[in-house]
């Protein structure tokens, strides 16, 4: 298939926010560390958008878009001095410690950005669309494959070499414990539960403050520092 034309999409807007970003953060910042990252998947959305590989664009853009914006919001919310949702939240607070390593960073940031944005992001997408989860859910699926792949790419390059096996068996322990298909998985229930849960108020409210603490609590125990 013949490349495309590229048209700007609001796709672009976010890609170039989040090169700012990268350009302004210090390398070894945590919130660098996962940006970097981010900054990848989302330019890998923009190219397949501009060759046609997603079923339905608008419909992908859209889950794009609102989902990146969650993530901004955190980022302008710190910098401004206000509290982030609760998943965001160590990321944050230990994105300068010594003790966590960039593998760590990149994960709870991934963890923070799945686990509780996601979920909020396909609800946020169905209201922009005027449609319902399952009509979402082949380009929830091929997003999710992108940061699947991503992050076995990221393992790879983050883990320490044979050299550190001191440091590298708790860590090995520590990132055992988490798993991006099961917070996928579970990204999905929670969406499509929201989405049941939309016209009750409370209870929605209720539920997604749930949801944010639990996400924030393992992205705590992701950034547990660890000792050389």
């Amino acid at each position: 298939m013949a490349q495309l034309e590229h048209l700007t999409t609001p796709v672009d807007a976010v890609v170039s926010r989040m090169r700012a970003l990268d350009a302004t953060l210090p390398e070894r910042d945590g919130v660098a560390v996962f940006n970097r990252v981010y900054l990848t998947v989302t330019e890998e959305i923009d190219r397949r958008v501009d060759t046609a590989a997603f079923p339905d664009p608008r419909a992908a853009i859209a889950l794009d878009v609102r989902f990146a914006e969650r993530y901004l919001t955190a980022v302008d919310a710190a910098a401004a001095d206000r509290r982030p949702p609760a998943c965001w939240r160590p990321l944050f607070q230990l994105r300068r410690h010594p003790g966590v390593r960039p593998l760590q960073f990149a994960l709870a940031g991934i963890n923070a950005h799945i686990g509780h944005d996601l979920a909020l992001a396909v609800v946020d997408a169905c209201r922009t669309l005027g449609c319902e989860p399952p009509d979402l859910e082949d380009e929830f699926d091929r997003v999710g494959d992108l940061l699947v792949a991503l992050e076995e790419r990221v393992r790879e390059d983050l883990m320490p070499g044979p050299d550190l096996l001191q440091l590298a068996d708790p860590l090995t322990h520590l990132l055992g414990c988490w798993s991006l298909e099961r917070a996928r998985d579970a990204a999905w229930v929670a969406a499509r539960t929201l989405w049941t849960l939309r016209h009750c108020g409370d209870m929605a409210e209720e539920f997604t403050e749930r949801l944010d603490a639990v996400v924030g609590f393992a992205g705590r125990m992701l950034l547990t520092p660890l000792t050389d």
